[in-house]
């Protein structure tokens, strides 16, 4: 059997695990697996990775862009050698299984990103390769080199159809990222038929206007495949390889039909499929021993490769970089300085989340982002440490949902913190990736400044007021809303030690530095008691702008003789993770409790007997103003709350 003759079974092979995996669950998409399997054949021959060990830093990172195509990713991944076995492969789409339909970062072993919405992948794709710059930045020298790895991603029509996939791309091309090699599977097939029915650009222009490399290449010539993807490794820049291929190929009737994507082939046809291939019909789930050898060379070549790599590190003269290397991988959050800021000075949070950004990202080798070009307004400026590549600063361009996927890519990528900004009313744009962090539980610390009505003069375009109950609903997410620069400081060492996707939503206007600390409790369990009173009847739970003028009224309601108790709750998430009895503690059950905040805010309904929040958009005028005219008063707070005790 010659060479040619091999590939293609190997590549058959990967096929009709595919569309037996489909058929076994009744479910999935069969395309797309059955026309990249020659792609990944060849690929799998120029990939550097390490199959007994997927955390392997210095391994190439492979991004399946277009999630649905788990068929080709979790039978390439056992192929490979990867911990998922012909088990784990038949239980695909089942309840509890490591094959879920579209694949998920952190529950199979392999799976570099969660992907599945269209286009973020692409994103995550250049958020790894900018990951592998930085570090490469931080510990390589001239004559030493740990970080040298390429970073690869597979994508469709459909990736390149949605706008997050020009933004990123746009940014991939002005960094001149050349360790990235993007994968076109151009098959020119949709759900609903032939691409041209809403798509006709070209797409070789488009990304030489975006200053990338572009190569074309049939996408089942094995020899066409090989030697494009050797000129790409060789490009200096971003290279897009056009690879024309056929949906389904291997399909007999089916191949090149849009009913091909995304239902089961069938019993009949994928029996005639493989007698029409040389595959025994009636085996199900069959690798035949010289393909599986081939493959799982993966494991032996993995293991030799990062075992040299390591070898390298204790060798001079990489001693030095290695010491960069630990400084990066296990960085020391006792050594960052955080700022201190005096008890009634008057500080906007978003400039004193700017100097805890500047005191963290001096002390952490890893700590490093950007804004959606709006760094003076965020106070996200990273000051004397440089634009990335050398640097920390990034500059994502008015390019949120973007700037939000590939901090993802550069969180996923492993030891690295990254951050992304914007205002807050323009989370909107970001959240299809900030969903993608919570799910993944990636460390990307979102700061998300002018965060209510206090925006002011700007308008309700420009003023959030459904978005904090957006995040907070989100699983394994938490949103912070210090009530001050000190309250500030305490979110971020939270935040740090818990390495989760979290969001700061500071105030554009400024925030008095409170003189009241704790009475009960503490930052960590999310809320606190902040004023505690003896025979409190009522309490008043407030976020952010909004816990001053709580404590202000509970000192006027106290010269009425109504004592009432004030909690501040920087992060609702983390507060309502507590056990009873903490809850208890803060919030005294037997006082009645009026929750306070400029956002509509019905998720206090938890907690509160009554809510005094946004119950409409605000408008445009002075934040003075515009915090009375919507009812944020100490004398509203006050009739509110002798409303609900009298």
């Amino acid at each position: 059997m010659d060479n040619n003759q091999m590939m293609k079974k190997m590549a058959d092979t990967i096929r009709f695990l595919a569309a037996d995996m489909i058929q076994e669950a009744n479910s999935g998409h069969p395309g797309a697996p059955m026309g990249l399997a020659d792609i990944a054949v060849v690929l799998s021959k120029h990939l550097r990775h390490n199959p007994k060990n997927p955390k392997w830093l210095n391994r190439d990172r492979l991004v399946f862009s277009g999630g649905h195509a788990t068929g080709l990713i979790y039978s390439l991944l056992h192929l490979w050698g990867y911990d998922l076995s012909l088990e784990d492969i038949r239980q695909f789409r089942q309840l509890g299984s490591k094959t879920p339909g579209h694949p998920e970062y952190g529950h199979t072993p392999g799976v570099e990103i969660t992907t599945g919405p269209l286009g973020q992948g692409v994103a995550n794709a250049v958020g790894m390769a900018v990951a592998s710059r930085y570090c490469a930045n931080l510990v390589n020298s001239e004559t030493a080199k740990i970080i040298d790895h390429t970073v690869y991603c597979l994508c469709g029509d459909g990736d390149l159809m949605e706008g997050i996939s020009y933004e990123a791309c746009a940014v991939a091309g002005r960094l001149q990222l050349d360790n990235l090699i993007m994968i076109y599977d151009s098959n020119r097939i949709t759900i609903e038929g032939d691409t041209s029915l809403a798509w006709t650009e070209d797409v070789r222009l488009r990304f030489e206007a975006q200053d990338w490399k572009v190569l074309e290449m049939d996408g089942h010539n094995y020899e066409q495949i090989d030697e494009t993807i050797e000129l790409a490794k060789r490009a200096d820049r971003p290279v897009l390889i056009i690879a024309h291929t056929q949906i389904a190929k291997g399909a007999l009737e089916m191949t090149g039909t849009h009913e091909s994507h995304g239902a089961p082939l069938g019993d009949d046809l994928i029996a005639r499929a493989k007698k029409a291939v040389g595959f025994d019909p009636q085996k199900r789930f069959y690798i035949p021993e010289d393909v599986l050898i081939r493959f799982r060379c993966a494991v032996e070549e993995g293991e030799l490769a990062e075992k040299e790599w390591n070898h390298l590190l204790k060798q001079a003269p990489y001693i030095e970089q290695n010491e960069a290397l630990e400084r990066l991988l296990d960085p020391d959050f006792n050594t960052i300085e955080w700022p201190e800021f005096e008890p009634g000075s008057e500080v906007a949070t978003r400039d004193s989340n700017g100097k805890i950004l500047n005191a963290i990202a001096r002390a952490v080798p890893g700590f490093f982002g950007g804004s959606a070009d709006l760094a003076p307004s965020n106070k996200t400026e990273l000051k004397g440490m440089r634009d990335f590549p050398l640097g920390k600063n990034m500059h994502f361009g008015i390019r949120e949902h973007a700037m939000a996927a590939i901090c993802n890519g550069i969180a996923a990528y492993g030891p690295l913190l990254p951050f992304s900004a914007t205002f807050f009313v323009f989370s909107d744009y970001m959240k299809p990736a900030v969903r993608i962090a919570a799910l993944s539980g990636l460390p990307h610390f979102f700061v998300w400044t002018h965060d209510s009505i206090g925006v002011g003069e700007d308008g309700p375009t420009h003023q959030p007021v459904e978005h904090l109950s957006q995040f907070r609903a989100l699983p394994d997410f938490y949103t912070f809303r210090p009530a001050d620069a000190t309250e500030n400081v305490a979110c971020w060492k939270i935040a740090l030690k818990m390495r989760k996707p979290a969001a700061f939503v500071c105030s554009r206007q400024k925030l008095k530095t409170l003189k009241e600390r704790v009475d009960y409790g503490s930052v960590e369990h999310g809320g606190y008691l902040i004023k505690r009173r003896e025979g409190a009847t009522v309490t008043l739970i407030a976020t952010g702008s909004e816990v001053m003028p709580a404590l202000q009224a509970g000192c006027h309601l106290e010269e009425q003789g109504i004592m009432a108790n004030v909690v501040s709750v920087p992060c609702f998430e983390l507060f309502c993770e507590q056990e009873r009895a903490y809850i208890d503690a803060v919030i005294d059950p037997k006082t009645k409790v009026l929750a306070i905040e400029a956002a509509s805010g019905l998720e206090w309904y938890r907690f509160a007997d009554d809510l005094l929040c946004m119950e409409s958009f605000g408008a445009s005028g002075k934040a003075g103003d515009l915090f009375k005219h919507f009812g944020f008063t100490i004398d509203n707070i006050v009739k509110r709350a002798k409303a609900l005790v009298e």
